[in-house]
């Protein structure tokens, strides 16, 4: 059975190019009818990050990528947390150390650093050498060491990726990299081998970082006698022609993009095409679509550039899409957010933005009219908006047909622009020049999404009286 895995560290948010590599793994995983396993690599714990795991999983689950075993849900071959897996990690070290694959290392940081500066770029294996007797006695006095890797001088080491072809390495240019560190935890060079080798991972589908330091765990893999797993190795996803996409340069997380109001499956839906195409080319795919669609062959060699304007516009097809109530639900944390306790009908307004919204937060410039009204003392909003050269309006018109426009609010919203009309025919005005009038007093807003008939459905009837009987007593 295809077993597959997303491994991440828990040092923070999820960053979206993890999120892509978690959403391959879970593609291939399904489309073979296998199973997708989450795993958590804690072994450095000075970098974990108090709640990430937490996040981790709620950012998975929002993006409609579950996971068969793992942290919660459990499973046959955890724990899944490696922290809790150290005494695992210790028993494959000492057979490496009795096979002769790895050695203790007692090197100090001083010397390490002394090495480093002389124009060294990788250990030199000055402790391969010491005797099982004194390495037993140096260890038996309490001296601090680690674990090394003891990766060959000479000869090269090649492997098939399944995305780059044959790969072909010079063992000169690897390190013996530290399997357990001095405090008993593995690195992670060292435990995703083990676990992955242990949880029956049949692919490995991870960043193309690892592509070059492959051949030191497949080393391990041959050292411990055991089977590799097929490498799929990914490209990064990036910002421009020469920078990745960080944080450090903007937003990058899951929820950062959650936050800016982006539908979860509309970012999934984007990022899965960042590296990999469907045959017939599709730009628009459900989760289901996507596992019968997804496969190796048609996952690219170069790295893909995010376009935050085109996940908009894919956003907006999603949003154009939602039920009203699907959308009202999910708009109302940014209600919540920019336009809290206002005497409106939030859900009619969820039908005036539907069309006008890419992304939710849109919401805070669609609706900024919300709080347009009552931004000063002395006049509820700035009278200068009724100037319209366009229209040829200005305060002192406002100031003649205010009664008239309060009149004609009082019956029935759905006729209200007939009634605006014949005030503008009993003054010899036309008709847009009513009109605006009767919206900026309403609403003290050059723009609202709709007209004077559906703000007075917005704010109710007596609400919109109110507030123009409010302007009327500052004209």
């Amino acid at each position: 059975m295809v077993r597959t895995r997303f491994a991440p560290s828990p040092t923070g948010y999820l960053h979206i190019g993890g999120l892509r590599t978690a959403l391959y793994a879970y593609l291939f995983a399904k489309k073979n009818g296998g199973k997708f396993i989450l795993r958590i690599e804690d072994t450095d714990q000075n970098r974990e990050v108090k709640g990430a795991v937490d996040v981790i999983i709620s950012a998975l689950d929002k993006a409609g990528i579950h996971y068969d075993e793992g942290p919660i849900v459990g499973g046959d071959y955890g724990p899944y947390v490696q922290s809790e897996r150290k005494e695992i990690y210790l028993k494959y070290a000492k057979q490496l150390l009795e096979s002769g694959d790895a050695y203790c290392c007692f090197c100090t940081k001083e010397r390490l650093e002394e090495l480093h500066s002389s124009g060294a770029t990788k250990y030199d294996k000055h402790c391969l050498h010491l005797t099982k007797a004194e390495v037993e006695k140096r260890i038996a006095s309490g001296e601090p060491y680690v674990i090394r890797q003891n990766i060959p001088l000479t000869g090269t080491h090649t492997y098939h990726d399944e995305v780059f072809g044959d790969v072909t390495v010079d063992y000169k240019d690897l390190e013996d990299n530290i399997l357990i560190k001095s405090d008993g935890m593995p690195t992670y060079n060292f435990a995703n081998v083990i676990d992955d080798h242990l949880m029956g991972i049949t692919h490995c589908i991870r960043g193309v970082e690892y592509l070059m330091s492959t051949p030191k765990y497949n080393l391990l893999y041959d050292a411990l006698g055991w089977q590799r797993p097929v490498y799929i190795h990914l490209q990064p996803i990036m910002r421009d022609a020469s920078h990745k996409l960080s944080k450090r340069d903007g937003d990058a997380g899951f929820e950062d993009f959650l936050a800016k109001g982006f539908l979860p499956h509309a970012i999934v839906n984007y990022i899965a095409l960042l590296g990999w195409n469907p045959k017939d080319n599709r730009e628009k795919l459900s989760m289901d679509e996507l596992i019968a669609a997804f496969s190796i062959e048609g996952l690219q060699k170069s790295s893909s550039i995010f376009d935050e304007t085109k996940m908009r516009w894919l956003n907006s097809q999603y949003v154009k899409e939602m039920p009203l109530d699907e959308f009202h639900a999910a708009a109302k944390p940014f209600y919540d957010k920019y336009y809290p306790g206002k005497k409106i009908d939030y859900k009619y307004l969820s039908e005036l933005l539907k069309t006008r919204v890419e992304i939710l937060s849109d919401i805070n410039e669609k609706a900024a009219f919300l709080n347009s009204f009552d931004h000063k003392a002395d006049r509820p909003f700035d009278f200068d908006k009724f100037i319209n050269k366009k229209w040829k309006t200005d305060e002192a018109m406002a100031k003649t047909l205010i009664d008239e426009c309060i009149e004609a609010t009082k019956g029935d919203a759905d006729t209200l622009n007939e009634r605006l009309e014949a005030v503008a025919v009993k003054h010899g005005l036309k008709k847009g020049q009513v009109l605006w009038i009767h919206r900026i007093a309403l609403t003290g807003a050059e723009a609202t999404p709709g007209g004077g008939a559906e703000m007075v459905k917005l704010f109710g009837l007596n609400e919109a009286l109110a507030r123009l009987e409010k302007v009327k007593a500052c004209l």
